[in-house]
């Protein structure tokens, strides 16, 4: 069996190429297919989430504790619109600084936590220990926990329901690799992955979804308005049929993926984009206020 670190290394390998795969074949973005005829899209009942628009900050493996200080001078310093719920994910170590320092205008999230009760699992924190410190939110599915660390969907969805019961809200990710999107399997990717956190999942009220198409995170390559759209309102599609219309109606999806101070308003206008998980751009004080106040385009579309 490979060591570790040539595993990790093999992983990352894996990532780094996945990246460069969708660079280079950015040129051609416009011709990627969905995964569904144009004919079925146009009969997609879009009904947009009622909930307040929502922005997520996920600052994954990065910082230190004065930098992390001076982002948080600066997001405390910003000002907010109060139509929109705004959530930051700091690295474990760092969720006490946060929570000692940053406003309650901000709510706090773990980036993964445990399948179950804390024991004896090297390395990993439990949904308890989150609680216990004022965490109230969790990411989980990420596409690098996915494709990177290994997770698989039922493990994803077993999670989640876990993270639930102890009254940690979830953020859900879901998101096709570029390959299944050039194959046409966007749809059936979202749906197998939507699929596992419905087994698994009995109450949406604390779940907010976020679509983030792998070939978009951290590449600098956005999905365009018009291809997020036409997968939010299909994920919609998918929860009214084998969820509910309640749940359809009410629960938010939200976009992640290059999302900028610069794209992030396009983007919000689109009635199945119901906010944003932003990476590289969170770690910005103003720029992520910029993306926060986005909401402002959405109120002007509607």
């Amino acid at each position: 069996m490979a060591a570790p670190s040539s595993l990790a290394s093999s992983h990352l390998s894996r990532l780094a190429d996945l990246r460069r795969a969708a660079v280079n074949a950015a040129p051609q973005q416009h011709q990627l297919r969905l995964g569904c005829s144009r004919r079925r899209a146009q009969r997609l009942v879009a009904m947009a989430g009622s909930g307040k628009f929502f922005v997520g900050g996920n600052w994954k493996c990065n910082g230190t504790k004065e930098s992390i200080s001076k982002l948080i001078s600066d997001l405390n310093a910003a000002t907010l619109e109060n139509d929109v719920d705004v959530v930051v994910a700091p690295p474990f170590i760092y969720i006490d600084q946060v929570k000692n320092s940053l406003t309650d205008r901000i709510e706090v999230s773990a980036q993964n936590t445990w399948i179950g009760k804390g024991g004896a699992f090297t390395g990993e924190i439990s949904a308890e220990q989150l609680v216990d410190i004022g965490c109230q939110w969790v990411i989980l599915g990420h596409s690098e926990r996915r494709h990177v660390i290994g997770e698989d969907d039922q493990f994803i969805g077993k999670k989640a329901a876990y993270a639930l019961s102890q009254n940690l809200k979830v953020m859900a990710c879901i998101g096709e690799l570029l390959e299944e999107r050039e194959a046409g399997k966007t749809f059936d990717v979202c749906f197998k992955q939507m699929k596992a956190f419905a087994d698994n999942i009995t109450n949406w009220t604390d779940v907010v979804i976020a679509y983030e198409p792998v070939w978009a995170i951290g590449t600098g390559k956005v999905a365009s308005p018009e291809q997020a759209q036409e997968v939010h309102a299909a994920v919609r599609d998918w929860l009214k049929t084998n969820v509910s219309a309640d749940v359809a109606s009410s629960v938010r999806i939200i976009y992640g993926g290059s999302v900028n101070a610069a794209n992030c308003a396009e983007l919000a206008k689109k009635e199945d984009i119901d906010g944003f998980l932003v990476g590289g751009a969170s770690l910005k004080g103003p720029d992520f206020a910029t993306i926060c106040n986005s909401v402002t385009s959405k109120k002007v579309a509607a």
